[in-house]
C-alpha cells in the first residue's frame, strides 16, 4: 500500500486519538463478561435514559429529507431565554468546539487550557496548527497580561470534567475582563450544578457558552450540542459549520425532549440524590457538580481500573488528563444498583 503521510499536514500527524475510555465489547470478550452484565460508570452518561416522548417522535420522522434544524433552534431559545439569532447548534458539544476554533484559531495561534480539564480542547486547538497553553490550578490564580496578550482562545469548563468543580462568577468576569481572547465556556454539566452562568454572554462581547442534550437530557446517542454566543460570533459561525450535520431523528429527539423538562428535572434529582450518596461513602471523593465523582486513590488509578474492569465496571482512570496524575479516577453517577455494585467492589482492595 502506498504511504501518503509525506502530504499531511505536519500538525495532524502529532494528534492522539481522543479517548472514552475502555469498550464494553472489548471488555466483554478479554473478561467472557456478557455485554449486558457490564455497568459502564466511565462516559458521564445519564442512566435514567431520555424522555419517553423522545421515543415515541422517533417513529414519525421523514428520512428522504435534509434536516432542518429550525424548530430545535427554537426550543432551545424558549429553555435558555435567549433569541434565535444568538445560538448556533452543532452534531455534539465537539463539533460545536471544533468550529469555534476553526472561526479563531490559525497555525502558530495560542490557546489557554486548565489543566486537568476535558481534553478535546487541547484537539480541536491542535487540528487549526494551533499551540494549546496549560495552565495549572483552574484558573485560581492571576494570569499574567503577557500570557494573555497571545492567547486567542481560552477554555473554561464549569462544572470541570473531570473534577466536576465549578469555576466562581467573579473569575470568569475578572478573565474577561482581562483579555481580547474568546473564552469558550463549557456548561455541559450544568443541570446537575447550583448556578449556571449563561447570562454573562449579555455582559461580554468574547464570551461564548457551550452546551449539550448528551448529559442531563439523556440523548448522548444522538448527538446535540448548542452554544449561546453573541449574534455578530453566531453569524460567522452559521457561515463555517456544516449545513446538515445534525439528522432529522436528533432534532426531533432535541425538540421532544426539550418540551418535557420534568422528565429531565426528575432524573437530574435522581443523580444528586445518588452523588451525595456516593460522596458519603467513597474516602478520597471530591465534592461535585456534575453526574459523576473525581476520586483520589491510594492505589495507582490504573490498578483500581483494571481491577474493577476485570469484574465487569467501567470506570475511567484519569491519567490520560493532563495535570491529573496518576491516582484519580471519575465514576459517574449511575442507577442505585450500579453505585452499589461500584462500592462493593471498589471497597475490596
Amino acid at each position: 500500500m502506498k504511504d501518503y503521510s509525506h502530504i499531511l499536514i505536519p500538525y495532524i500527524q502529532e494528534l492522539e486519538p481522543d479517548e472514552a475510555g475502555p469498550d464494553p465489547s472489548f471488555v466483554s470478550a478479554k473478561y467472557g463478561i456478557p455485554l449486558e452484565k457490564i455497568i459502564i460508570l466511565s462516559r458521564n452518561e445519564n442512566p435514567f435514559g431520555p424522555s419517553p416522548k423522545v421515543l415515541k417522535v422517533l417513529n414519525g420522522i421523514s428520512l428522504n429529507r435534509y434536516p432542518n434544524p429550525t424548530e430545535f433552534i427554537e426550543a432551545l431559545s424558549i429553555y435558555s431565554g435567549y433569541p434565535v439569532e444568538n445560538i448556533v447548534v452543532g452534531a455534539g458539544m465537539d463539533e460545536v468546539i471544533t468550529t469555534i476554533t476553526r472561526l479563531f484559531l490559525k497555525p502558530g495561534d495560542e490557546s489557554l487550557i486548565p489543566s486537568p480539564t476535558y481534553g478535546y480542547y487541547s484537539n480541536a486547538v491542535k487540528l487549526c496548527g494551533a499551540l494549546p497553553i496549560y495552565l495549572k490550578d483552574n484558573f485560581s490564580f492571576h494570569i499574567g497580561t503577557e500570557v494573555l496578550e497571545k492567547v486567542k482562545i481560552i477554555f473554561l469548563c464549569s462544572p470541570n470534567n473531570p473534577t466536576g468543580s465549578v469555576m466562581p462568577e467573579k473569575t470568569i468576569c475578572r478573565i474577561a475582563e482581562s483579555t481580547e481572547a474568546i473564552i469558550f465556556l463549557d456548561e455541559a454539566y450544568v443541570e446537575f450544578a447550583e448556578k449556571h452562568l449563561i447570562k454573562l454572554v449579555e455582559k461580554y462581547d468574547n464570551l461564548i457558552v457551550g452546551r449539550t442534550l448528551s448529559k442531563a437530557f439523556g440523548l448522548a446517542g444522538l448527538r446535540l450540542g448548542y452554544a449561546i454566543a453573541p449574534e455578530l460570533i453566531a453569524k460567522q459561525y452559521r457561515c463555517v459549520a456544516p449545513l446538515f450535520s445534525i439528522s432529522s431523528p436528533s432534532l426531533a429527539a432535541g425538540v421532544a425532549a426539550l418540551k418535557d423538562l420534568s422528565h429531565m428535572r426528575k432524573s437530574v434529582a435522581k443523580i444528586i440524590s445518588e452523588r451525595n450518596r456516593l460522596l458519603n461513602r467513597i474516602r478520597g471523593a471530591c465534592p461535585s457538580q456534575a453526574n459523576f465523582l473525581f476520586i483520589k486513590t491510594a492505589e495507582k488509578s490504573k490498578k483500581v481500573t483494571e481491577r474493577l474492569l476485570s469484574q465487569g465496571v467501567i470506570i475511567r482512570d484519569c491519567s490520560s488528563f493532563p495535570g491529573c496524575g496518576d491516582h484519580c479516577i471519575r465514576v459517574t453517577v449511575g442507577t442505585t444498583e450500579e453505585n452499589n455494585r461500584f462500592l462493593e467492589l471498589f471497597a475490596q482492595h
